[in-house]
């Protein structure tokens, strides 16, 4: 039995205060287009850190998961670069 295609996310952490959690921050650029001027969303994710690896500053990809809790949907897959802390 399939569960289909996982959603994937690459971000950077900004807060691993908590215990088995960091808040990642994505960023995407998207064209308005009335003023044809490049706008950057920023959205924050709660992600699962079984093993507290990641820190502030660190480039990590994550998948969909099952809701863990209330806020969290993703569990950290691997942490890509280790970064200087923000």
């Amino acid at each position: 039995m399939s569960r289909g295609r996982m959603r994937e996310l690459k971000g950077v952490v900004i807060k691993n205060s908590s215990d088995k959690t960091v808040t990642v921050q994505t960023e995407t650029s998207n064209k308005n287009r009335i003023y044809n001027k490049i706008v950057v969303m920023k959205k924050k994710f709660h992600v699962h850190d079984e093993k507290n690896e990641a820190k502030v500053g660190d480039e990590i990809r994550a998948i969909e998961t099952k809701p863990i809790s209330k806020s969290k949907r993703w569990k950290l897959v691997e942490v890509i670069n280790k970064g200087e802390a923000l």
